[in-house]
């Protein structure tokens, strides 16, 4: 009974993948050489080339997924703009401290008690300090006085000439990308920020007097504004002081557009590696469409081909689908599970031939002894010559009623065993009570009937009301080989991931040739007084059953001695193992 071993877990995933693979390797399954592929298939694949975006769906849906994906990111990085928000706080911290050294500028030319008016010029030359000042490149100084009045600014004189610091580096790239895009970042540019500072109003010297307007004793003012034309702008406005008298106050503006020439910049870094990495996200998604949907297309094209020929011949040509389960990924176990699925149509196809002819066969064997005995009825003269042939009739015709009866239910076999629904049983509890039925039919033949069962229960899953076809058949099988004082026995023992059910009998036992020939369709091995009552489908279907359960089934002599193949049998043994 080492047989018993082959038996797998039951759904087990690992065990089906591994028997899908060897079934993958043998039978119909067709490794295609390149010599031996379709033309067309050859034909369709050089037409494509590596990759082919007009005649690739998915190749197009993953380069756009993916471009989709990196300019999302940019534009969320352009949108949320943290280096210029960064820039402008150190901007403003920057323009503050401007303005108030050159406001301690002004207070240090200013006499500690002598009386001072800025407007007037006593105490302090106003002009003259203004002048000896370094103003950054692009800001404009205001000087007013207590009234709010403009003094004077740094346009009305000439500042001092900044002197040029070695080392200082001054940021003026300018880039084609930038260039190209300039106009667009202008359009966009509510769009890339959302930093709500205010547009200036009329003249720029009027928003600084209102600045100024604002300033009160210790106090600094800050604003940061744009300009119509969308440049930034930061705007501070301080008070000078004699000790701690307020004299005056000064304002200064910076640069317009300072912010925007260094976001630029930065812009233009993050253009040069989005382009980058849309030239590396193009390539990959290009190698991974020709890694996925040339397979794919392949598949397809192969399953075209063969439909496409097969609809056109009379002589239809078997479905080549190309071998890719060599690749560890999904359409590797698409392929395989494509090329399993056509090699078990196949052998369906080639199946119902089989049964077809078998069929064919079988039912011509009594029409030709109907035929015989119909023809022989009219010559026959004699009463019990004419008894015998009516006999020969209804024996055949019972034979045909039983095979056509057979014959249908072997035929419907499979799609009910799809279509029914797998329920939980108690195994024992179903074979305990087709013994107790069967068992006294057994008793009134004269044949001992002995039961061998396991008093826990063993659960489980499957059709309940077709294994129990598949231990009728056997039991009533034994029972039909015995003789009066033959005893039929049927125990059950649990192993581990399976039970076996074992069915024996003292009767003949099976021919050595025939072991392997039982449980073909309309083989039939019996003795000549049974002659023609039973069709030989009864254990294929009960193989057909237990394998779609995912056991094994068989069958095999009881010998007096292992050692001996040769002895005479004691009777004949059928096992069914289940997984559970």
């Amino acid at each position: 009974m080492t047989v018993a071993g082959r038996i797998a877990l039951r759904r087990s995933k690992g065990a089906r993948r591994k028997r899908s693979r060897t079934d993958i390797v043998l039978g119909e399954d067709w490794v295609a050489p390149e010599s031996v592929l379709d033309a067309d298939l050859n034909a369709g694949r050089q037409k494509r080339g590596m990759i082919s975006l007009n005649r690739s769906p998915l190749a197009r849906k993953i380069i756009t997924f993916n471009l989709l994906a990196m300019i999302v990111m940019v534009a969320g990085v352009l949108y949320l703009n943290p280096f210029r928000q960064s820039l402008v706080l150190q901007r403003e911290s920057a323009i503050v401290s401007e303005a108030e050294l050159i406001a301690d500028v002004f207070e240090a030319r200013m006499p500690k008690v002598a009386p001072v008016n800025l407007m007037v010029g006593d105490g302090i030359d106003v002009a003259d300090t203004l002048s000896g000042i370094e103003l950054p490149e692009g800001s404009t100084l205001y000087v007013f006085d207590m009234t709010g009045q403009l003094i004077i600014s740094s346009r009305d004189v000439q500042t001092a000439e900044r002197e040029s610091a070695e080392g200082l580096g001054i940021d003026h790239r300018s880039t084609l990308i930038t260039d190209l895009l300039n106009s667009v970042w202008e359009g966009l540019s509510a769009l890339t920020s959302h930093d709500d500072l205010p547009v200036m109003q009329g003249d720029p010297q009027s928003n600084i007097a209102e600045l100024v307007g604002r300033v009160a004793p210790q106090t600094t003012q800050m604003v940061t504004s744009r300009t119509p034309s969308g440049d930034t702008v930061f705007s501070v406005a301080t008070g000078l002081y004699q000790g701690d008298r307020m004299v005056g106050t000064i304002a200064l503006t910076s640069a317009a557009g300072e912010i925007e020439q260094l976001v630029r910049v930065e812009r233009e870094q993050v253009l040069q590696m989005f382009v980058i990495a849309i030239i590396v996200s193009i390539g990959l998604s290009l190698v991974l469409a020709s890694t996925i949907a040339n397979p794919l297309s392949d598949l397809a094209a192969a399953a075209e081909i063969g439909r496409d020929k097969n609809a056109r011949k009379m002589s239809p040509t078997r479905v080549r689908i190309p071998d890719l389960t060599a690749r560890p990924d999904e359409i590797g176990r698409l392929s395989g599970a494509m090329r399993g699925m056509v090699a078990a149509l196949y052998d369906r196809i080639d199946a119902n031939e089989q049964f077809a002819a078998d069929v064919a066969h079988e039912i011509k064997n009594p029409l030709a002894s109907l035929r015989s005995a119909v023809a022989s009825l009219h010559m026959v003269k004699k009463e019990e010559h004419r008894t015998k042939l009516l006999d020969v009739i209804d024996h055949d015709v019972r034979r045909l009623d039983r095979l056509v009866s057979d014959i249908s239910n072997a035929s419907r076999l499979d799609s009910e065993l799809v279509k029914e629904e797998e329920e939980t049983f108690d195994l024992l509890k179903m074979v305990t009570n087709l013994t107790e039925f069967l068992g006294q039919q057994a008793r009134e033949k004269g044949v001992e009937f002995i039961t061998d069962l396991p008093s826990s229960p063993i659960m489980f899953t499957g059709l309940e009301g077709r294994l129990a076809q598949v231990f009728v058949n056997l039991i009533t099988n034994a029972i039909s080989f015995c003789e009066d004082g033959d005893a039929v026995r049927v125990w059950a023992r649990r192993r581990d991931n399976r039970v076996l059910v074992v069915v024996e009998d003292t009767g003949p036992g099976i021919p050595e040739e025939a072991l392997t020939k039982v449980f073909k369709r309309f083989y039939s091995e019996r003795p000549e007084g049974q002659f023609g009552d039973h069709s030989g489908l009864g254990l294929a279907i009960s193989k057909q059953i237990v394998e779609a359960h995912g056991g094994v089934i068989w069958a095999e002599n009881i010998r007096p001695t292992d050692a001996d193949i040769t002895s005479e049998p004691l009777g004949a043994r059928f096992v069914v193992g289940l997984p559970i």
